[in-house]
């Protein structure tokens, strides 16, 4: 599904770079206000699982990974790269970590991806490209499975064009705060994760320690 009202940039035809950015920036309210990202899977740091797992596809188009994180900032830089905290007060939500990959981001391109998704693909940044570029699109948003057997949007896995920051920053201002209505101002593709292949938890995000705990033996 394609929606297209606004352009941001000329179409791309080869393989534009990307710059991966792990949003750790949230209250964790749910986890009982712990900083989610710090929480321990399978041995390490949620955002440390999150980073391997990017940096394993660096290559073709990922170029490099940043770390959107509001506390603990010491305890991210520890992973070797890049934090940002949100420009935006009050813990705005992931609309902020947005603009704060977009004003950093040094490539054409910026993949977001939460920290407290474990398992998302490890194919992500390539189909993400890969269906921007088909498409033309500013941006791309992965669609997964859930539950009930519907594919939705999982709109906090975004591949957004970095002409895109004046629009989110004008958004913002007029006190907007949902991914989806920000997106809908955009030519958007989604791009399904599910062929039998893909791991039907792949985008499970973790928001108790028992969730967590859960998806350690998957």
């Amino acid at each position: 599904m394609t929606q297209a009202p606004i352009r941001t940039d000329a179409p791309t035809t080869e393989w534009e770079a990307v710059t991966g950015l792990i949003l750790a920036g949230g209250r964790g309210t749910r986890m009982g206000g712990t900083d989610k990202g710090l929480q321990i899977f399978r041995g390490q740091p949620l955002a440390l699982n999150t980073l391997e797992r990017l940096q394993m596809q660096q290559g073709q188009a990922l170029a490099e990974v940043m770390i959107n994180a509001n506390r603990n900032l010491s305890a991210y830089a520890a992973f070797g790269t890049p934090v940002w905290p949100d420009t935006l007060d009050g813990f705005a939500g992931p609309l902020a970590g947005f603009m704060t990959g977009l004003e950093h981001c040094q490539t054409p391109l910026l993949l977001t991806v939460p920290c407290d998704t474990p398992l998302f693909p490890l194919d992500l940044v390539q189909r993400m490209h890969q269906a921007l570029r088909r498409e033309q699109a500013d941006l791309a948003m992965a669609a997964a499975c859930e539950e009930d057997g519907q594919l939705r949007a999982q709109p906090v896995f975004c591949l957004m064009r970095v002409g895109l920051l004046e629009s989110l920053v004008a958004f913002t201002q007029q006190a907007g705060r949902k991914i989806d209505a920000w997106t809908a101002l955009h030519r958007t593709v989604l791009v399904p994760f599910n062929e039998p292949t893909d791991n039907p938890q792949a985008f499970f995000n973790a928001n108790t320690a028992e969730q967590l705990h859960s998806l350690e033996n998957v």
